[in-house]
């Protein structure tokens, strides 16, 4: 049974997912927040789809975590002090498992907060790292990047290293990136770091097939959003009368999902009915794709210094560290 104040947090989170609904379908073209893709069956889905042949970001990034742990540890540990390691959407914590254990061998004091949207991730994690990494500090937090980490860092001065991996960063249009970095450089001192994931240009082919997979993964995470809504805000969506489309521009680096209408439609929310056209498409998720050159132009337009980069193998994935100067 919930408590009061959990009954009430319930109802803010709810009411501000219709909120957020409700202003994206009022645009043109509509569209979806993405960050309403992660209730439990969402976590699921993405879980596979990072482990799907097509989808090399997470290989890419795994790889990094589990070849260069001491380079990245090194750069932390360089700064000489106690802190706190902040990773903003950790998912399941694959990749950076791998830099919890190696902090803790070399028994280098810190704290290991994930902070994540979905709560269910959240509870997995606060069951399974203190088996996987005994005696690790942890506190776990539910809610949006900035708002939980307003709160936090309002009662909590040391120093900070926030990762954002998975190219999460990427899921936002150019001037949004760079107001994330502005937002974040906020709750940073001087000689704090951050390690943020980029994906990089490649081939378009390869981009398109990781958004558009021969198993369709990433189309039932598509549709999951509309199931999320249909359960959770009382639309009625038709499912089966959507389909997922995705396109990449090379030219400006923007790969985009769409949610296809197959047919004319009306659909409830809230007070609203909504008029659906045949082929109209709703818009949910922008992934950005960099260059270096433009990584770090990022970081010292943002207030700081790109400080080391490190690659996968074959140059398709960046983890950049920088420092607030």
């Amino acid at each position: 049974m919930l408590t009061l104040v959990e009954e009430e947090t319930c109802r803010t989170e709810k009411r501000q997912f219709y909120l957020d609904v409700a202003h994206g379908l009022a645009q043109n073209p509509r569209q979806l927040p993405s960050k309403y893709f992660y209730d439990k069956k969402g976590d699921e889905l993405f879980q596979k789809i990072m482990a799907s042949a097509d989808y090399y970001l997470t290989r890419c990034e795994m790889e990094i975590f589990s070849r260069q742990t001491e380079a990245i540890l090194d750069s932390l540990v360089s700064m000489g002090t106690e802190f706190e390691l902040i990773e903003l959407g950790p998912g399941n914590c694959a990749k950076s498992i791998h830099l919890l254990r190696a902090l803790k061998s070399r028994e280098i004091p810190f704290r290991y907060i994930p902070i994540d949207i979905s709560e269910n991730i959240i509870n997995q994690l606060s069951l399974y790292l203190p088996a996987e990494v005994p005696g690790l500090s942890f506190q776990g937090i539910t809610g949006e990047y900035f708002s939980a980490l307003a709160s936090h860092c309002a009662h909590n001065t040391g120093r900070k290293v926030i990762m954002c991996l998975g190219a999460n960063i990427g899921n936002m249009t150019t001037t949004e990136s760079h107001e994330f970095c502005q937002t974040l450089r906020q709750y940073l001192k001087p000689g704090d770091q951050c390690i943020i994931g980029f994906d990089i240009v490649k081939h378009p082919a390869v981009i398109r097939r990781a958004y558009d997979d021969r198993e369709g993964l990433t189309r039932e995470f598509n549709l999951n959003l509309l199931r999320r809504m249909n359960r959770e805000l009382g639309t009625d969506f038709i499912i089966d009368k959507f389909d997922h489309y995705c396109s990449y521009d090379p030219l400006t680096g923007a790969a985009k999902s769409f949610l296809v209408c197959l047919e004319d439609m009306s659909v409830q929310l809230g007070g609203t009915r909504l008029r659906l056209k045949r082929n109209e498409c709703i818009w949910t998720e922008t992934s950005q794709k960099f260059t270096s050159e433009q990584i770090k132009k990022m970081a010292g337009d943002n207030g700081f210094v790109h400080t080391m980069t490190l690659l996968d193998s074959k140059a398709c994935f960046m983890d950049a560290i920088w420092e607030a100067i």
